[in-house]
């Protein structure tokens, strides 16, 4: 079967996009394992580097990623996936999208775009 490489890299990069407005919503990392898993249950696993194991994406917040559609690049190391956000945020810091910081047209500092979804203190009720 043709797919991502992780022979060549353990480690790929993956875009995840809303299916339905296009909006970009996260960049993570998968391994084989989160790869195979997303395939099997639609629903977008990831890999965490800094717990060093699978991240299945809402597992703590309830703000889990439905897989619509997969995609790879041309030589196959970067994956983009097409997604249903539940709970309509998938930053960790409460936003639709972790791409909330926009550079303002002075290009002296950075401003907030969007609102918040969720409180993070709340969801993630970290003590």
């Amino acid at each position: 079967m043709v797919g991502p490489d992780f022979e060549k890299q353990p480690l790929i990069p993956v875009i995840a996009q809303d299916h339905a407005s296009g909006v970009v919503l996260m960049m993570a990392w998968m391994n084989a394992e989160a790869y195979a898993e997303t395939l099997a249950t639609r629903r977008v696993v990831y890999y965490s580097r800094s717990r060093k194991k699978l991240w299945r994406k809402g597992e703590e917040s309830g703000n889990v990623q439905q897989l619509h559609e997969l995609y790879f690049d041309c030589d196959a190391d970067t994956l983009l996936v097409k997604v249903t956000q539940i709970g309509g945020a998938a930053c960790h810091e409460g936003y639709q999208s972790c791409f909330f910081r926009k550079l303002s047209a002075d290009g002296t500092s950075f401003e907030t775009v969007g609102e918040r979804v969720f409180d993070p203190a709340v969801v993630y009720k970290k003590s």
